[in-house]
């Protein structure tokens, strides 16, 4: 394996700025799909890289605009093989954030160049 292992989340600006959510919610929607993407990849070598250094983990955290550009972005990678959950939150079925299994950054990082880094409110 080379280079340095990254895990991208993105997550949804607009459930902050046009409906309203509080922080902390969409943080707990981020903290879902990181303990999903983990559970469901916890073999996978790039995974147990990532988890053997807990101290130096490295995250960087995207804002999508909306709806519609999470779930483009879902499909892009879905095509490209990349492993990743889309948080879907129930009972009311919005998508929120995705998480993608760690990689190498040099391998992912072409799916992530439109997105900005989130900021929050």
């Amino acid at each position: 394996m080379s280079g340095v292992i990254v895990q991208y989340i993105v997550v949804r600006g607009d459930l902050l700025t046009q409906l309203g959510w509080p922080v902390g919610a969409l943080i707990a929607q981020a903290c879902h799909a990181c303990t999903a993407v983990t559970h469901l990849h916890h073999d996978d070598d790039h995974m147990k890289t990532y988890l053997s250094d807990l101290d130096n983990m490295r995250k960087v955290i995207l804002e999508a605009e909306s709806e519609s550009s999470i779930r483009e972005l879902s499909n892009k990678l879905e095509e490209g093989g990349v492993p990743h959950k889309l948080w879907i939150e129930q009972p009311e079925n919005i998508p929120t954030c995705i998480a993608v299994k760690p990689h190498p950054k040099e391998e992912i990082q072409k799916y992530f160049k439109k997105f900005r880094l989130f900021k929050g409110i």
